[in-house]
């Protein structure tokens, strides 16, 4: 297997040296795996991730988030903010090879006031493993991004974390599973004990115990199994608690849902293990579910008709664009989901949106913040395109048809500042600062049409902490925030008959978004409520999205 990812990028250089044809390409798919890792905050998310990857050889220690006072940070946590705070406030990408399959997978942030950049990222992939602590059980940002994954029938992975600690009864949380996300749940495996008293897990499927041992966790470690609950060596080992436990799975069989597969594709059952992420434990059996059983990429919906992912013409769409991934040039990186067809260094694809043809010599694949130039990529993979400002999210990159791809959002905003610099000779850094940030989705900017002014729009509060602490390590823009007199935004189109009066009468209220959209800043409810009512032939949409389809 692959250790570095460089040498992922070699294993992939050597799928094909020719043109590819149809096989080549339903081939290179079929082995592709893309998900997404989501949660609720300090479900122990990125230390799922840092597992994940030590399977896959792309690390050979674990680290840990600074939360837990190691001089390791996560591998996934590349940003400078994520590093202070022991949070993932920004999603990362990871490639990696893992028993025959091309593994991509996607850390997105736990925290909710980075939520639009974890919607965004599960328009990219095609399952997601849903991270649960053991100890609290189903917490509201989970619900949402269950809400979310929903909208697509997204396939759900479930992994209940931290069972090395006191956790609450595991029938009472497949119950709570089942209740509050409406997903049915079949467990593939089952605790045996918990907290002090944890000794590891039983796997259903293979009849074998999986013994824990503590003190491994920062590498992989073969934990010793015994091969069925009947045999003598199990009766031996469980010892005065073999009786219970024999009972308890005899329960479980009869009670709970048995993984089907079809179920699972639709989104409807979710398969369950149980372990502990911090002490690598329980976490490959996971991943082995994962790789075997969620599947390889599927079709994509554009405005103009379903895209195939074996296809032999290319396509793909920029579902996030992150600026200075490397402080020292200042670069800017779009990252696409390939959908169709083959990327080949060099190959000439058509940027939509701009109607213009353009060479891709410098793609990148990724492994956190490190990338490796991409020799080639298939559908399911994500790649990084270097972007010199005229890249958004959600633009199609083709070889020539104009399709647009559907489902990536910019929601209206539910937060309002307007920001200004500390010292007026740093207005331009801070414009500069704005757009790019906007760009890339950190925040929304609306720049007034009628005062300098600028405001940006967040869901959550910590997502101004970033954008100051970014302007100005980033910019040099030390900036102050302002209450802004916006309640909520609304993105505004028509025909020209109709826009013309309703500019000037509303420009005051008027803005361009980062992307160059025309927006209403309602300074009330009511407000707003008024003037949907009162500008007839006007269509007022809460997404950017649904603006522009307008």
């Amino acid at each position: 297997m692959p250790t570095s990812p460089t040498a992922v990028a070699n294993s992939l250089r050597l799928e094909t040296t020719k043109p590819a044809t149809r096989d080549d390409i339903r081939r290179s798919v079929a082995r592709r795996r893309t998900f997404a890792i989501i949660s609720h905050p300090d479900a122990g998310k990125t230390t799922v991730t840092e597992k994940l990857l030590l399977f896959g050889n792309a690390i050979k220690l674990a680290g840990t988030v600074k939360a837990r006072k190691s001089r390791r940070h996560a591998a996934s946590d590349w940003m400078a903010m994520e590093k202070e705070r022991g949070i993932s406030v920004t999603t990362s990408v990871m490639q990696f090879d893992y028993d025959g399959r091309v593994v991509n997978l996607l850390d997105t942030p736990g925290h909710e006031d980075f939520s639009e950049d974890t919607y965004r990222t599960l328009t990219a992939v095609d399952a997601a493993l849903m991270v649960i602590d053991a100890a609290k059980g189903v917490e509201p940002r989970t619900v949402k991004l269950l809400e979310v994954c929903r909208l697509r029938d997204t396939p759900i992975v479930t992994f209940i974390n931290k069972l090395d600690r006191e956790v609450r009864d595991p029938i009472d949380l497949i119950d709570e599973i089942e209740d509050v996300l409406q997903i049915e749940c079949a467990p593939v495996t089952w605790p045996i004990g918990a907290g002090r008293s944890f000794r590891g897990v039983y796997h259903l499927g293979l009849d074998r115990l999986i013994r824990y041992t503590p003190g491994v966790g920062d590498r992989v470690h073969d934990y010793a199994v015994i091969d069925g609950l009947e045999s003598e060596a199990a009766a031996a080992w469980l010892a005065d608690d073999y009786a219970s436990f024999r009972d308890e799975v005899e329960l479980l069989r009869g009670a709970s849902h048995p993984f089907d597969r079809e179920a699972f594709l639709e989104g409807d059952r979710s398969p369950v293990f149980f372990g502990t992420a911090l002490g690598n434990f329980g976490v490959r059996e996971c991943l082995d579910h994962l790789v075997q059983h969620s599947p390889p990429p599927g079709a994509r919906d554009t405005l103009e008709r379903p895209v195939a992912p074996c296809e032999e013409l290319f396509s793909g769409f920029v579902f996030k664009v992150q600026a200075n991934m490397d402080p020292r040039h200042r670069d800017r990186m779009a990252f696409l989901r390939v959908c169709s067809g083959r990327y080949r260094q060099g190959m000439r694809i058509r940027h939509v949106r701009l109607g213009r043809t353009v060479k891709v010599t410098d793609a990148v694949t990724f492994m956190a913040g490190d990338r490796v130039r991409a020799a080639e990529a298939y559908a399911g993979d994500i790649i990084g395109l270097p972007n010199h400002g005229s890249i958004r999210i959600a633009d199609t990159f083709s070889e020539g048809e104009p399709l647009h791809f559907r489902g990536v959002p910019n929601f209206a905003p539910e937060l309002f500042r307007r920001v200004r610099v500390r010292n007026p000779l740093r207005t331009k850094q801070l414009e500069k600062g704005l757009r790019q940030l906007a760009e890339e989705g950190a925040a929304q900017v609306f720049f007034p049409l009628e005062r300098n002014e600028p405001v940006i729009g967040a869901v959550g509060s910590l997502q101004f902490d970033l954008v100051a602490f970014r302007l100005n390590h980033e910019y040099g823009a030390d900036c102050l925030f302002e209450d802004a007199g916006v309640a909520t935004v609304r993105w505004v189109s028509g025909e020209a008959d109709a826009m013309r009066p309703f500019r000037a009468k509303y420009a005051d209220r008027l803005a361009l978004d980062g992307g160059g959209c025309l927006a209403y800043l309602a300074s009330t409810r009511t407000n707003l409520a008024l003037v949907e009512e009162r500008a007839g032939g006007i269509g007022f949409a809460s997404t950017r999205e649904h603006a522009l389809e307008a």
